[in-house]
């Protein structure tokens, strides 16, 4: 479950506070004895991480909505006398929703006991740095998770191994609406994936789509996938796979992080998210030129008929093997 069960912040509530006294409970007692809930004199709420003498504490201003800091704390029922505690605080109650689900991680985060607390609590709010305070968005349809995840399947497993990660992280364009993918100067990437048994079968949305870049090649990336409750890849898995790529470069980071906004992605769904699971059935890039099968405005020999706004196709990549450029990672497709 991932959000904290809602009587745990009513009781906490309903529970007289003297001043200067917090009130709380665990958590998410299934998941971590460590980190606690709490509800201050002025009703905001809190989670709260016990640290002893030795441990570091930490603050954090950066994130809108959530402030974090270092505070010695007396907590009724839990403290004789104030003891030192991280204290993470909403901010903003319009926010409550998503500060359970950031609560859900760290303690998942500090169940594990592989990093830090000081660690664990800037890991998570850095994920979320950029997702909080923006308007709710809907769940992406299964088409746009198929979609996003091709995207990022390529970016992760093919470019990144292969190419400098500012190069690729500035290239990722189609997000930020361009016409393709993946945009470098002279060189651009389609990505597409499908679920289809019929073979590679890919739908094109307009007829620039599959148009080269100016004084350029462009490239065609297709993933076929399954979708199977026992597969282990999933849209979650897959971006933290990014960021973990992503760790040692902040720049390419924080740049890969304000694109993943720009998708409709937000970690505010991704327990359903979890639940589309795909097992990877081949993939292959292709150089689009003449043989590939496209629709452009210059195979209507009197242009495109008056009144037609736009135009959406299948191809099926099956049959073209001689225009594939590789099927497995390790092509450097800038040099």
């Amino acid at each position: 479950m991932s959000h904290l069960n809602t009587e745990i912040w009513d009781r906490l509530k309903n529970t007289r506070i003297k001043e200067e006294t917090f009130v709380a409970r665990t958590a998410f007692p299934e998941i971590s004895t460590v980190l606690l809930a709490g509800i201050d004199a002025e009703g905001a709420r809190h989670f709260l991480i016990p640290l002893s003498s030795d441990e570091e504490g930490m603050s954090d201003s950066q994130s809108r909505g959530i402030g974090v800091s270092c505070e010695e704390l007396k907590i009724k029922e839990h403290d004789q006398a104030p003891s030192k505690y991280i204290d993470i605080i909403c901010q903003d109650p319009t926010g409550q929703e998503a500060f359970d689900i950031i609560g859900r991680e760290i303690a998942v985060s500090l169940s594990s006991g592989n990093i830090s607390k000081v660690e664990v609590v800037s890991t998570v709010l850095a994920k979320w740095r950029y997702f909080w305070g923006r308007p709710p968005v809907n769940i992406l349809s299964k088409e746009e998770i198929i979609g996003l995840f091709s995207e990022l399947w390529y970016l992760n497993c093919w470019l990144l191994p292969n190419m400098k990660q500012s190069d690729v992280i500035v290239g990722w364009r189609g997000p930020r609406g361009s016409r393709h993918d993946f945009e470098w100067q002279g060189k651009s990437v389609e990505v597409k994936g499908t679920t289809s048994t019929a073979g590679r079968v890919h739908w094109i949305h307009g007829i620039d789509q599959l148009l080269p870049p100016e004084n350029g090649k462009l490239y065609f990336f297709s993933l076929r996938l399954r979708e199977e409750g026992g597969a282990t890849n999933t849209l979650p898995s897959l971006i933290a796979l990014c960021r973990s790529s992503l760790a040692n470069n902040q720049d390419a980071l924080a740049s890969f992080e304000s694109t993943l906004v720009l998708t409709g992605y937000s970690p505010m769904h991704d327990e359903e998210y979890e639940k589309v699971r795909f097992r990877i059935v081949d993939e292959a890039l292709y150089e689009v030129k003449d043989a590939f099968p496209r629709i452009t405005a210059d195979k209507f020999q009197e242009g495109v008929p008056s009144g037609v706004e736009v135009v959406h196709y299948e191809i099926n990549l099956d049959g073209h093997d001689n225009l594939i450029v590789s099927r497995k990672p390790g092509i450097d497709i800038l040099k």
